[in-house]
């Protein structure tokens, strides 16, 4: 089968950085699904990947966003059959989705939304779980009754686009998100922040006076707004990061507030197969449940045509620039 996959870890612009490739089909374990992938989302966790982590052997094949059919099912898998349209966000101790057919564990897959196409859909699995499990898991939000303030650094981004969505549908939280253009602003707007402020300008004196922030997602650069999000924040209030910070912070600057940080990453039910792993299955049910309500939008914001190493190697440079809104998603060819 066909796939995008990359032997040295190089920069985006060195035509060997990704490279069309073929390679053998796989085959499911236990409590694998076998995919035919339809469509793919390209995330800041590849370029990251990419760039740090050589293969041992081999090539080594990214992609952890997708939507496919279910093609052949494990024999312990239960709920899903042959032909069932799925979406995913997979697992990073595994090959990923940048091929024509993968592996994923049923457990953390669930059946796609009938209401969104191919290429909207593929934009929603990694960020919803990890916007949905920030919230509730980590920051504690409460669905339909909380009233807490929080401020979204970086909404725009494919997390902070999902985030903004679910806090204000499945809470009562007054949502401040953070946009720094004329078109992010715009886009986080219509996602429903109650107030959107600049983040290339000093945060509080941007907010209104009567917002008291109990709490603070960091969705890119938390060194650069660690600081400032401490002088603002309430106390005993909660931060949530998802970002690898470049220098360290400083946590004893929590302490005086009693401000706690929380640290979410999607990745870490699978990755150490935990006993509440397939909550990621029913997370998902969910969202497509939302999707299909019209509670939620697809946060679709370009698509790059089929899968291949010319237009994924776009991709990963658009990403790299840091000014993407929305997700990038690319199809598959059969």
């Amino acid at each position: 089968m066909k796939a995008v996959g990359y032997q040295r870890s190089l920069p985006i612009d060195h035509p060997e950085a990704l490279l069309d490739i073929d390679i053998e089909a796989p085959l499911p374990g236990p409590n694998d699904l076998l995919i035919a992938v339809n469509a793919v989302a390209v995330n800041p966790v590849d370029s990251k990947i990419r760039q740090r982590a050589e293969p041992q052997q081999g090539y080594k094949i990214l992609g952890w966003d997708a939507v496919g059919e279910v093609l052949q099912t494990g024999a312990a898998v239960t709920g899903f059959n042959v032909g069932d349209r799925v979406w995913y966000a997979g697992d990073l101790t595994r090959p990923g989705c940048n091929a024509q057919q993968q592996l994923v564990d049923a457990r953390i897959a669930a059946k796609a939304p009938q209401s969104l196409s191919d290429v909207q859909a593929a934009a929603m699995p990694l960020t919803s779980i990890t916007a949905y499990e920030l919230l509730f898991d980590r920051l504690t939000l409460q669905h339909n009754s909380d009233q807490r303030t929080l401020l979204v650094i970086g909404a725009a981004g494919g997390v902070g686009s999902v985030l903004v969505q679910l806090a204000k549908q499945l809470t009562q939280a007054n949502v401040i998100a953070t946009a720094s253009r004329p078109e992010s602003k715009q886009w986080v707007e219509a996602l429903g922040a109650d107030q959107v402020i600049d983040h290339s300008a000093p945060l509080a004196a941007q907010l209104d006076d009567d917002a008291a922030v109990t709490d603070v997602v960091l969705l890119t650069h938390s060194d650069e707004y660690f600081d400032e999000v401490i002088d603002l924040i309430q106390p005993q209030g909660r931060i949530g990061i998802i970002d690898d910070p470049s220098e360290p912070l400083d946590i004893t600057r929590l302490k005086q507030k009693s401000v706690s940080l929380h640290w979410e990453f999607m990745y870490t039910r699978s990755m150490f197969q935990t006993a509440d792993m397939a909550a990621q299955g029913k997370l998902l049910a969910h969202v497509a449940e939302l999707c299909d309500n019209g509670q939620l939008r697809s946060t679709l914001g370009r698509q790059f045509g089929e899968l291949n190493a010319d237009n994924l190697r776009k991709a990963h440079e658009a990403i790299e620039s840091a000014k993407t809104i929305g997700k990038i998603v690319l199809t598959v060819p059969r």
